[in-house]
């Protein structure tokens, strides 16, 4: 006998927290949490970031555009659910990064996304991106070499020349906040 549409979904949704050990509202957090926002790049990301087969990174993708408590883009909302469970430790970082930014001049804007925060002036110059136990600052610092922290950015982010990992309020230092500047007035 045939399955009925809501049994089909009852049986993926169980079937795919069986293989992989997550819930779907776990993959659907995974998926906002994500720098994408369309369907395809949703489903593309879940494929090839985690594997996931298309039936299911499909069902993922349409529940987290779906989500109609997403904040809106740009809202500080976003950034609120950036440093929610997990990341929550790590907002004092993120804290301590924004004022030392908001320094530098009054024409520092912060656009919040899903995923990062952008930091821009003329252009963008640089991004805030919170992981489970650091805050990724990526930078636009062209034609300087990449040494110690000051990381090439690589994979991270194709926008960026540079990444710095940062574990602790105490590495929102004077070295961090130099290169934050020099990026801010490149752009």
């Amino acid at each position: 006998m045939a399955k009925s549409p809501e049994e089909g979904m009852a049986s993926l949704i169980q079937n795919l927290e069986a293989k992989t050990g997550k819930s779907i509202e776990a993959w659907v957090a995974i998926a906002r949490g994500s720098k994408v926002s369309k369907h395809k790049e949703i489903v593309d990301f879940l494929k090839q970031e985690h594997g996931l087969t298309h039936g299911y990174a499909n069902q993922v993708a349409q529940r987290a555009l779906a989500a109609a408590d997403a904040p809106a883009a740009g809202s500080a909302d976003l950034v609120e659910a950036q440093y929610q469970g997990a990341k929550a430790a790590m907002r004092p970082v993120y804290d301590r990064l924004v004022a030392a930014v908001q320094a530098f001049g009054q024409d520092v804007e912060f656009a919040p996304k899903k995923a990062y925060v952008s930091l821009r002036r003329s252009k963008q110059f640089g991004l805030i991106q919170p992981a489970t136990t650091r805050v990724d600052v990526g930078l636009i610092l062209k034609g300087v070499p990449a040494a110690g922290r000051l990381e090439e950015s690589g994979s991270f982010n194709a926008m960026f020349t540079h990444r710095v990992r940062v574990g602790s309020l105490a590495e929102v230092d004077s070295e961090l906040i130099g290169w934050l500047r020099r990026a801010y007035d490149g752009a």
